[in-house]
């Protein structure tokens, strides 16, 4: 595979946490495209109308995030899980701590960035997002 991508869905955060994302990683924001875009949003509920239906962040060739906003209205419930991890890979030491510094700002350690057993320097966490990240570092 030469590139990965990663959806998540937030309950009316997907701007702020995008705009969070592009901070610590750069990037472009593409394709950003509001609930009243659609076709008959006018069935939607007002507040509704204005959050994010998709939006990417392309962050390198390799890597883009697609987000969106779960509407409750539309009969999608968002549940924050723990099925996933997005992994990334700097090309130094120092870029692995700066990620996971600023990724765990306000979040939660779940690993810290130590020299794990199989030979890499990693660390795992959750942002205050509930997103969970994985910094590995060979």
């Amino acid at each position: 595979m030469s590139k990965g991508s990663v959806y998540l869905d937030f309950v009316g955060q997907t701007e702020e946490a995008m705009a969070f994302y592009r901070s610590i990683f750069g990037g472009e924001f593409r394709d950003v495209n509001r609930y009243s875009d659609m076709p008959e949003s006018e069935n939607l509920p007002e507040a509704d109308r204005q959050l994010i239906m998709h939006m990417s962040l392309q962050i390198s060739d390799n890597l883009e995030l697609h987000a969106s906003d779960s509407l409750e209205s539309n009969g999608k419930k968002m549940v924050v899980g723990n099925n996933f991890y997005i992994m990334i890979e700097p090309e130094s030491r120092e870029e692995a701590d700066r990620l996971f510094s600023e990724l765990s700002s306000g979040g939660e350690v779940e690993m810290p960035m130590e020299d794990a057993f199989w030979g890499a320097y990693f660390g795992s966490l959750a942002d205050k997002y509930g997103v969970q990240w994985m910094i590995h570092f060979e």
